[in-house]
């Protein structure tokens, strides 16, 4: 298929860094949109809270509020249900050298709140420090907050899963079982 080729392309040429970050966020964006709406809405993107504090980068509206039996609302459902996922928050990170930290964790666990649901996704080019795992696992015992990382890769895999006919959001899903599953 022509147009994920074309962004799996976009993906690897985006240059990291602060010389790529709009285009990193644009291309996240782009791709997310191609793989899950629909079912899920067109997203909001660098929306601002009321007093301008907080800025979150995509914020896709979850309507699937009841369980249609459409295959590809399933997770979503699941999401909405389980995790009060109104909205599908991303964050993305297009760091040159710095791992993820402790505070991209805290940044995305402060936009998580209850107008906007439990879940948030950080996607980044680089993979998140000790004190990031560590500190996502403080948001979910504390307040039941889910933030799970995706890479580049995770993306290029969603857009295989694509191509394939398969559901992407299964790829989410299999990352919000693990980050179960290694919970402590």
């Amino acid at each position: 298929m022509i147009q994920i080729n074309e962004l799996i392309r976009e993906i690897d040429d985006c240059p990291v860094g602060r010389e790529g970050w709009s285009q990193f966020e644009e291309i996240c964006t782009r791709v997310l949109e191609f793989l899950f709406v629909p079912p899920l809405t067109r997203p909001n993107r660098q929306s601002r809270t009321y007093s301008g504090v907080n800025r979150r980068d995509a914020i896709f509206p979850n309507r699937n509020i009841t369980n249609t039996g459409i295959e590809n609302c399933l997770n979503w459902h699941h999401l909405y249900v389980e995790l009060n996922a109104r909205f599908i928050l991303f964050e993305f990170k297009n760091y040159n050298s710095t791992l993820l930290s402790h505070e991209e964790v805290n940044q995305t666990r402060n936009y998580l709140v209850s107008t906007i649901g439990k879940l948030g996704i950080i996607i980044s080019t680089k993979d998140p420090e000790d004190s990031a795992m560590r500190q996502r696992n403080i948001a979910y015992t504390q307040e039941g907050k889910v933030i799970i990382f995706l890479k580049k890769e995770h993306l290029k895999e969603m857009l295989a899963m694509k191509e394939r006919n398969e559901d992407p959001s299964d790829l989410i899903m299999d990352m919000i079982e693990l980050f179960y599953i290694q919970h402590e």
